[in-house]
């Protein structure tokens, strides 16, 4: 039987994903980042808080300011062994993330993607439903994990 007052070490079983509802507004950035270091924390991936925690303030920041969704789904996941994946999905498929090169220094965004595309090894975006009606989209950056513990 196991504690709840206990920590409990986890188990490498597979590829495993986390995922999570929250309210698509800036301040969920904060529950965001919380969340990854924690996910982080247990699967030993500590040295790669920082980076995906900048990569998902930036997703959350995006979802808020470019799409009306009330919630958005943070993801944080393993599709590897040697690869750590964070997302985002909202409902607004036709709202696609743009790499903008052209934000000039005393604008105050434009930005963000820039980001993730600096310290994120891949990054892109999957829609979700059928081909001919998408309901919604993921916007994901994925980190190696190899030499992060």
């Amino acid at each position: 039987m196991t504690s709840l007052r206990k920590p409990v070490e986890a188990l490498s079983a597979g590829h495993p994903t986390y995922s999570q509802t929250f309210p698509c507004k800036p301040s969920t950035a904060e529950l965001g980042r919380e969340l990854v270091r924690d996910i982080l924390g247990v699967w030993h991936l500590g040295g790669l808080a920082d980076r995906a925690e900048l990569i998902i303030t930036e997703l959350i920041a995006n979802a808020s300011r470019h799409t009306p969704c009330p919630e958005i789904r943070l993801t944080v996941g393993r599709p590897s062994a040697t690869r750590l994946r964070v997302g985002v999905v909202d409902r607004e498929p036709s709202r696609l993330p743009i790499l903008s090169q052209a934000a000039d220094g005393d604008d105050e965004s434009g930005r963000g993607l820039l980001l993730v595309d600096a310290v994120a090894d891949r990054w892109g975006y999957d829609l979700h439903g059928s081909d001919r009606r998408p309901w919604g989209k993921e916007v994901w950056a994925e980190l190696r994990t190899e030499g992060s513990k």
